[in-house]
């Protein structure tokens, strides 16, 4: 009784179900991938309670795209392997490429510039000027005019330069922001 109860657990129809549900998995990573960076970089650095409302609601509604009707322990296995392949193969494809690396990941945006926010910039990347400014409090700035730069980063956080900081200026990457 126990073996048959274990073998129906571990069980899966065929080995061609098992490939569908990879192959929809793969699909679905891809375009949440897509689909997240498209959203932008200051939602994934600054995840509100909104935010992780959306992610749950994500994962449950793209479930049932992912493994269909197959509610077996293999299928959800084959699902979650598939994930765990594709994110690893992404990490390891953006190490080897910076293209694809700059395509995913982004690249730091210049958004306040000698004191002056730069609005056209702050728009493209969704950041208000009230996110900006709470980012100058954290750095114990009260006003945009005591900045030299401001940059949105990849991972959605704003550096902050105090036009009083003392900086290597000959930094290749420093330069290409301040001309940006």
């Amino acid at each position: 009784m126990l073996s048959r109860a274990l073998a129906d657990v571990f069980s899966h129809p065929d080995l061609l179900g098992a490939l569908v549900v990879s192959g929809k998995t793969a699909v679905v990573y891809l375009f949440l991938v897509v689909g997240l960076r498209v959203l932008g970089k200051r939602e994934l650095g600054q995840m509100n309670l909104y935010d992780l409302v959306l992610i749950v609601v994500l994962a449950n509604s793209v479930q049932n795209a992912m493994v269909g009707s197959d509610t077996t322990l293999l299928g959800g296995i084959v699902s979650a392997t598939t994930l765990l392949v594709m994110n690893r193969l992404l990490v390891v494809l953006m190490s080897r490429s910076r293209i694809v690396e700059r395509h995913l990941v982004g690249e730091p945006v210049l958004i306040l510039r000698n004191g002056q926010l730069l609005r056209d910039r702050l728009k493209r990347e969704g950041v208000t000027p009230d996110q900006v400014m709470a980012a100058l409090r954290e750095h114990e700035l009260a006003r945009v005019d005591q900045v030299a730069i401001a940059v949105l980063e990849v991972d959605g956080t704003i550096s902050v330069v105090p036009k009083e900081a003392t900086i290597h200026r000959t930094h290749r990457r420093f330069r290409q922001l301040r001309m940006g």
